[in-house]
């Protein structure tokens, strides 16, 4: 285990940059039971900054498995009414929601890939109101990660189970900005001051559209909304606190035009989604739509995924992340969207957020659609950045300018 001066300082970190706790505020911990020692500490945490109460939502990936494994489709669907009352009373009362990651990659290999399909698509209509809610930051939300032996054992397979834990969780410190000797918190805002600097510039360009070029086999044109915006590192909920999404993040991230994305892009990073390591996979897109695509392993998994529903077939987030970046750095293949995505440059397919066009949050989800906004109950991040990226914008008024050459800003 690592010293008790990082685990506490990385839960002071969730709890007074991850969400910054206010004074009298419900704040739920959303814990694997892989991470009793952190969540201990972040419980504390927000009970020091001013919580009117913790509430620790516990999961167990291995019992999630039993479920799916076991159980029907007809019973993995009945939604329970006192769950949904429970989301609504939460979101009611503007509670506040930390979560700690701890994925175990590819324990769902064996689940009936339709099981997984169905059981999530159930949850997410049951409970949309909370996902709008989320993703309109009208309440401050935050994800850090943990680790557990077996993750640390794939990122580390050639370790003993001890070292390897070690490992990871030394790199989880390092990515989250944390060390024994630093404030983390003043890091941090040093940090999201360089992010907005990005965004800055990249708003003044006001692109119309990115080309996306690479040896790998990426030849993407990705329109942009009118009136779009660049945004990364903080953020401001609707009572205007400020608070970091993800923590560690290095991305600044736009909203496509639902229709407007054409051509291949390949991944350069595996996916884990729903228990299973997609591998080696791409895209082709036409008209803004996934009209194809491929994958060496766990293809069923993307098949999946397009599957949720028409919104998952277009994306709703493009992010630019220079290659030579520090998690990239590391060199480490982390298994976890969180880290992996903040390595190189990536997309997400699924739902958009309504912060990334101006006054969106205060839109209705119809006039959002109306401009291009891509709706779906799914939202999944993939990598495609790599060393020899290079990336052309286009402004509106037709003028090329290079955004990326050998994978890193320029601009």
């Amino acid at each position: 285990m690592p010293s008790k001066n990082l685990i506490n300082k990385l839960a002071k970190l969730a709890v007074q940059v991850g969400v910054n706790v206010q004074k009298d505020q419900i704040v739920v911990v959303r814990a694997s039971t892989e991470t009793k020692e952190i969540t201990r500490e972040v419980v504390k945490e927000a009970y020091l900054a001013g919580a009117k109460e913790v509430v620790v939502q516990w999961s167990d990936d291995y019992v999630s498995h039993s479920h799916l494994f076991y159980q029907s489709i007809e019973s993995l669907t009945n939604i329970p009414q006192w769950l949904v009352i429970l989301y609504k009373d939460l979101v009611d009362k503007g509670a506040c929601f930390i979560s700690i990651s701890s994925p175990v990659p590819g324990l769902n290999k064996d689940i009936n890939p339709e099981k997984a399909q169905k059981s999530g698509i159930a949850m997410q209509k049951a409970i949309h109101f909370f996902r709008e809610h989320m993703m309109a930051n009208r309440s401050q939300w935050t994800i850090i990660a943990a680790p557990n032996t077996v993750w640390a054992k794939q990122v580390f397979p050639k370790l003993s189970d001890e070292d390897a834990l070690e490992a990871l969780w030394q790199a989880i410190f390092k990515a989250s900005r944390v060390t024994e000797s630093n404030d983390p918190v003043s890091e941090w805002d040093a940090h999201n001051k360089t992010l907005l600097a990005h965004n800055k510039v990249l708003n003044n360009y006001n692109f119309k559209q990115l080309h996306f070029k690479n040896s790998l086999g990426t030849d993407l044109i990705v329109e942009l909304v009118k009136d779009h915006v660049w945004a990364g590192g903080g953020e401001h909920s609707s009572s205007g606190v400020y608070f970091n999404p993800n923590i560690p993040t290095e991305e600044t991230f736009t909203m496509p035009y639902k229709w407007g994305t054409r051509g291949k892009v390949v991944a350069t990073v595996p996916l884990n989604y729903q228990g299973k390591l997609v591998e080696d996979f791409w895209f082709e897109f036409k008209d803004g739509k996934v009209v194809d695509y491929g994958a060496r392993k766990e293809k069923d998994a993307i098949t999946n995924l397009l599957s949720t529903d028409e919104g998952s077939k277009y994306i709703g987030e493009i992010a630019l992340i220079s290659y030579d970046s520090p998690i990239s750095n590391t060199k480490t293949l982390f298994l976890n969207t969180l880290f992996d995505e903040n390595a190189s440059c990536h997309m997400a397919l699924g739902k958009a957020y309504p912060m990334n066009v101006k006054n969106g949050v205060n839109e209705t989800l119809e006039n959002l659609e109306k401009i291009g906004y891509n709706n779906s109950m799914s939202h999944t991040d993939f990598m495609f950045g790599s060393p020899d990226m290079e990336i052309i914008g286009t402004t509106q008024d037709g003028k090329e300018v290079k955004v990326f050459e050998n994978g890193n800003f320029i601009i």
